[in-house]
């Protein structure tokens, strides 16, 4: 039986693109340069007014060797929600290409900003952020007590082993874990656990620009 982590994804070893699925099932150039980061005005004007911390926050998501297509496919689809661009760190337990994966992001896919790399030295050099947040079963620190800055990039391990503690010695961040009850399930999918982290940083940036602006138009008022 061949094991998820054996699975080298073939649709990842051109080192100038690889092939992101599509809706209508042929694949679509993502290209392995840093994503592009425009947003038109409607979509700033959007994000802003319906209570979402707007894509200036710069938050990233890191996926370090996923093995499951769907989860990556489910993550995309939150990540083509929140304006995140998504980072995947092979090998992958997939093809780019996969049907479960394409299916799972449905026709979300074009407003999906990702990039592959081939190891997480690259990635790190690369990807633009103010810190690496990794996401553990071992930490000790609770993600809901973590103060998230903009530019973060939350990083999160395969299904069936989790982040090796290898990065957090090798690569300057801080650690931190979704609790659960240990005793009834062994972990959370991982679609699931990106989506609880990436909306708790979120709503945290959130009320910080709330509060810096209150404090700037409080000091500009006059009594």
């Amino acid at each position: 039986m061949t094991k998820a982590g054996d699975r080298r994804s073939k649709g990842c070893n051109n080192p100038c693109d690889v092939q992101s699925p599509s809706s209508d099932g042929h694949a679509s150039s993502v290209s392995r340069t840093a994503p592009s980061v425009p947003h038109p005005a409607s979509a700033d004007t959007h994000f802003s007014s319906s209570g979402i911390c707007p894509p200036s926050s710069g938050l990233s998501v890191l996926l370090y060797q996923p093995e499951i297509p769907p989860n990556t496919g489910n993550i995309a689809r939150t990540c083509a929600a929140t304006h995140t661009p998504l980072y995947l760190v092979e090998p992958l337990g997939f093809s780019i290409s996969d049907k479960q994966l394409k299916r799972a992001g449905l026709d979300y896919w074009r407003h999906v900003r990702m990039k592959v790399f081939p190891d997480f030295d690259d990635a790190a050099r690369e990807i633009p952020h103010s810190r690496m947040v990794y996401f553990s079963a071992r930490a000790s620190r609770v993600y809901i007590d973590f103060s998230y800055r903009p530019g973060d990039c939350l990083v999160f391990g395969p299904e069936t082993r989790g982040l090796p503690e290898k990065l957090f010695a090798s690569y300057p961040g801080a650690v931190v874990k979704i609790p659960i009850d240990s005793s009834r399930v062994r972990s959370l999918n991982l679609s699931t656990s990106v989506g609880i982290a990436l909306f708790e940083a979120m709503r945290q940036l959130k009320a910080a620009s709330s509060m810096r602006r209150k404090k700037t138009r409080s000091s500009g008022s006059c009594d």
